[in-house]
């Protein structure tokens, strides 16, 4: 299942390629590092970095899940995204961002790997598996930042949430989608839906009378059938 923007072409890897990612573990590979990483644990909601601060790290999760967010001057916050295992953040500093241009928070325990910029140059130039690798993620962020933007501008606020909500869950990503959702407001959903709370609770209340979701004690599930909301013109 592929949640993608009208009118993009993805090209399929090889079968060799493709099982050249499967076997390389960025993971393994940065504990490599001999200078400049250590790995550093945050609990939940404690901040990681604030926006203004100096961008010279390049973290790298190895558990829990991250939220990216912006203030604007007159203090209005907006959730930019939801970052889980496995993915990067913080990456601007690479290319010549100075200070942070937003903020990441801990929304669940997470315990990240810290890379100083100038020890994620030298492994980027060091092993070509991770630099394409690296490269493949950051274009992905890209085409979702597309996709996010396509999807403001067309979509209605329930087909955001429906979409918004399977992209948490994980599906469309490589193996099983996760079985729950950290718990997550309805407040945050809003900001990454672009739309009010209470129409949030609205159609959150409607998803789960017609079994799209489920709420339990380890968090909100999604059900496949949520994609009938997305796929529904």
């Amino acid at each position: 299942m592929c949640i993608s923007a009208p009118g993009e072409i993805f090209l399929a890897p090889t079968a060799k390629s493709a099982n050249k990612k499967r076997d390389f573990d960025p993971r393994k590979f940065l504990a490599t590092i001999s200078e400049g990483r250590k790995v550093v644990s945050y609990p939940k909601k404690q901040t990681i970095f604030t926006q203004g601060d100096a961008a010279d790290i390049v973290f790298y999760i190895q558990a829990g899940k991250v939220r990216l967010a912006v203030v604007s001057e007159s203090g209005k916050e907006a959730t930019l995204g939801i970052l889980g295992e496995r993915e990067f953040f913080g990456e601007g500093s690479l290319a010549g961002q100075k200070l942070r241009m937003g903020s990441a928070i801990a929304m669940t325990d997470c315990e990240l790997l810290q890379i100083d910029k100038k020890a994620m140059v030298l492994a980027l130039h060091r092993e070509h598996a991770f630099s394409d690798l690296f490269v493949a993620y950051l274009l992905g962020r890209n085409i979702r930042y597309e996709e996010d933007l396509v999807d403001q501008l067309f979509n209605s606020s329930e087909k955001r949430l429906a979409r918004t909500l399977l992209l948490l869950a994980q599906f469309g990503k490589e193996g099983v989608p996760l079985p729950a959702i950290p718990k997550i407001s309805q407040e945050t959903l809003a900001e990454m839906v672009g739309t009010t709370r209470s129409r949030v609770s609205f159609f959150m209340n409607r998803f789960r009378k017609l079994g799209f979701v489920d709420y339990g004690g380890d968090g909100l599930q999604v059900h496949s059938s949520l994609l009938n909301v997305v796929l529904h013109d």
